[in-house]
C-alpha cells in the first residue's frame, strides 16, 4: 500500500564519454560494433502484447555505408497485426494505468540505468550500424539522451502530481492527473534513437498505453529500445512495437475509437496528413485526440559584422554536417556580412575539406553515409540542382557515391539570391546555403531570414555586439523554438534547453520538459465539502 509522498533521485545528465582512440571505453564500443556486424543476422520481430511476432514478409536491415552487407531481417506485418497491438494495448491500459506512480517511475529509472551500464555500447553500436551515427554522434543520442529522457520525465512526473490547488475553509480540493482514456500512437523517425524511445517512454510513464511504429531504417536500435524496455520490466501490452506500412496502420488506428494520442517527429508533410486524418473522423473517438508533434526544420545561423570569423565557421560546419545534416535542428542556411565573408569562406572550406568520410567503424571519420537510397537520390538531386543554376554556386564539396554506401561530400554553397530553393526548402542532409549581404544591411536581412521559410524550429545569432544580439533574438522571436547565442544551432540537452519548434516545425509541446508530459494527462478536479448545508436559502435572502 502507498501511503507515502515518495522522492523521486534528483536528475543530472548523463556524463558524455569522450570515446579517445586507445581508451577503455573506445575499445569496448568498437569490439560491440564489430561483433554486432560479424554476428549471424539477427529477425528482429513485432512486440505485441506477450507475443514476438513474426511473418513470412522479412525486410533487410543493412548498414548505411555498406548497403550490401545484411544486418538482420525485420519482419513485416499487416492491418491484423496493428488491431492485435490496439487490443494489447487496451487490455493493459487498466491495470497500468491503476499500478502506482512510483511503480511506474521505478521502471524507467531502472531503464536508465541499464542504458548507462550493460546496455550502452550495444544501443550505441547499433545506432552506428544501422544509422550510420560516428561514436560520439551515438553516445550523445542514443546513450546519454536517452538516459537523460527517463530520469529527467521521472522528476517532472512528481513536479506535475505535486501542482495542486488552493483549499479553503470547509473543503478540501485536489487534482487527480490522469492517463488518456485509450491509446497512444507513437510515430518516430530514424535519425534520433533517444527520439523513438522517448515518444513511447513519456507518455507511458504517465499512465498510457502506446502502439509504436519506428522508421523503417532505425529498426535495428529499436529492437535494442524494446530489450532495454523488456528487461527494465515495462510490462506485456504497455508499449507494443509494429512494423508495417503507414498508410495501413493509418487505416486502422485513425479509424478506432479508442485513439487517445498521436506523439510524432518527422516531416511536416506527413504530420499536416496525419492531422487532417484524425480530422476527418474526430467523431468517432471517445475524447479528442491529444496531437503532439516535431516536425521539420530550416534552420538559420544569423550573424552580425560583429562576430568572429573563426567562431562562426566552426558553428557551421558543426551545426551544418554532424550526422550529415539528418538533423531537425541542423544548420542548412546562413546570413553572413560582408565584411566578414572572406574570413569565414577561408576557415570553413578549409575545415570542411579536412572532414573524413567513411565508416562509423573507424571513429577518425568524422562523416558517414545518409540513411538510405531515398535519402541520398532527394539530396545528390539539390546538389545536381545547384550545379545548373547561374545564381548559386557550390565552394566546396559537392560530389556523391552510393556505389558502396550512401555517401554525400558536405556541400557549401552561396547564393546571390535571397529565395534560392536550398535557402527555402528542406533539404535534410549535409547541405549548407550562404547568402553573403551586405553588412550594414542587418537589420533588413533579419527581416528576410524571418519571412523566407515556413520551418520555426532552431535558430542562432553570432555576435560580438550586445544591442545586435538584443535585435536579433526580438526580430526573430517567432522565428526558432530553439533560439542560440554564439553558438551552432544544434545539440539541445534535455533538462537544460527543452526542444521544439511552432510555424512548420510543430507543435512546440517541448521535449525533455515538463509541458510535453502534461500532455499525456487529462486532470480531474475533486472538491470534497465537509460539512454540507442542510438548507437552500443564502444569507443575502434575509
Amino acid at each position: 500500500m502507498s501511503n507515502a509522498l515518495f522522492t523521486v533521485p534528483k536528475a543530472i545528465n548523463e556524463p558524455v564519454k569522450a570515446y579517445v582512440p586507445g581508451t577503455a571505453e573506445h575499445t569496448a564500443l568498437i569490439s560491440e560494433y564489430k561483433r554486432m556486424l560479424d554476428q549471424e543476422p539477427i529477425d528482429v520481430p513485432m512486440y505485441i502484447g506477450s507475443e514476438l511476432v513474426r511473418t513470412n514478409n522479412k525486410k533487410p536491415m543493412s548498414p548505411p555505408h555498406d548497403h550490401q552487407r545484411v544486418l538482420g531481417h525485420f519482419n513485416y506485418g499487416d492491418a491484423s497485426h496493428v488491431s492485435m497491438a490496439i487490443d494489447a494495448a487496451m487490455n493493459a491500459r487498466e491495470q497500468w494505468a491503476n499500478l502506482p506512480w512510483e511503480q511506474r517511475a521505478a521502471i524507467f529509472l531502472k531503464a536508465a540505468d541499464l542504458l548507462a551500464g550493460p546496455f550502452r555500447n550495444k544501443m550505441n553500436a547499433a545506432t552506428m550500424l544501422g544509422q550510420s551515427k560516428n561514436v560520439m554522434q551515438a553516445e550523445i543520442d542514443a546513450a546519454c539522451e536517452l538516459i537523460d529522457f527517463f530520469r529527467f520525465n521521472v522528476q517532472y512526473l512528481t513536479q506535475i502530481y505535486k501542482d495542486q490547488p488552493e483549499s479553503l475553509p470547509g473543503m478540501w480540493n485536489r487534482l487527480e492527473y490522469r492517463p488518456l482514456e485509450g491509446f497512444v500512437f507513437a510515430l518516430t523517425p530514424f535519425n534520433f534513437t533517444s527520439i523513438a524511445a522517448n515518444l513511447c517512454a513519456a507518455p507511458a510513464m504517465m499512465g498510457n498505453v502506446i502502439v509504436w511504429k519506428p522508421a523503417e531504417s532505425q529498426m535495428y536500435s529499436a529492437q535494442v529500445i524494446m530489450e532495454v524496455f523488456r528487461a527494465a520490466g515495462v510490462p506485456d501490452g504497455v508499449i507494443n512495437m509494429i512494423s508495417v506500412d503507414g498508410p495501413v496502420a493509418g487505416d486502422v488506428i485513425f479509424k478506432n475509437k479508442h485513439l487517445a494520442g498521436l506523439h510524432f517527429t518527422g516531416s511536416t508533410g506527413v504530420f499536416r496528413h496525419l492531422w487532417k486524418e484524425i480530422g476527418n473522423n474526430i467523431e468517432n473517438y471517445k475524447a479528442y485526440p491529444r496531437i503532439v508533434g516535431e516536425t521539420g526544420g530550416k534552420d538559420f545561423v544569423m550573424v552580425h559584422k560583429s562576430a568572429n570569423a573563426a567562431e562562426v565557421a566552426t558553428a557551421l560546419s558543426r551545426g551544418a554536417f554532424e550526422f550529415q545534416g539528418q538533423k531537425c535542428s541542423a544548420a542548412s542556411r546562413s546570413y553572413i556580412p560582408s565584411n566578414l565573408w572572406a574570413d569565414v569562406k577561408e576557415i570553413l572550406v578549409n575545415q570542411v575539406k579536412s572532414f573524413k568520410m567513411g565508416s562509423p567503424e573507424d571513429s577518425s571519420n568524422f562523416i558517414n553515409a545518409v540513411i538510405d537510397e531515398r535519402a541520398f537520390d532527394k539530396i545528390s538531386g539539390y546538389i545536381d540542382y545547384v550545379k545548373s543554376q547561374s545564381d548559386a554556386e557550390i565552394i566546396v564539396g559537392g560530389s556523391y557515391d552510393k556505389s558502396k554506401g550512401y555517401f554525400i561530400e558536405p556541400t557549401v554553397v552561396v547564393t546571390t539570391n535571397p529565395k534560392f530553393r536550398t535557402l527555402v526548402e528542406e533539404i535534410f542532409g549535409p547541405v549548407l546555403t550562404i547568402y553573403v549581404y551586405p553588412e550594414n544591411q542587418f537589420e533588413e536581412t533579419l527581416k528576410l531570414l524571418d519571412e523566407t521559410s515556413e520551418y520555426a524550429l532552431t535558430g542562432s545569432i553570432m555576435s560580438n555586439d550586445r544591442y545586435a544580439i538584443q535585435v536579433a533574438t526580438k526580430a526573430l522571436e517567432n522565428a526558432a523554438g530553439n533560439f542560440y547565442i554564439n553558438d551552432k544551432p544544434t545539440g539541445a540537452v534535455v533538462g537544460q534547453q527543452p526542444f521544439g519548434g511552432a510555424r512548420g516545425s510543430g507543435t512546440n509541446d517541448k521535449a525533455g520538459a515538463a509541458m510535453n508530459l502534461l500532455r499525456w494527462v487529462s486532470a480531474r478536479t475533486i472538491k470534497e465539502t465537509f460539512v454540507p448545508p442542510t438548507d437552500y436559502k443564502y444569507p443575502f435572502l434575509g
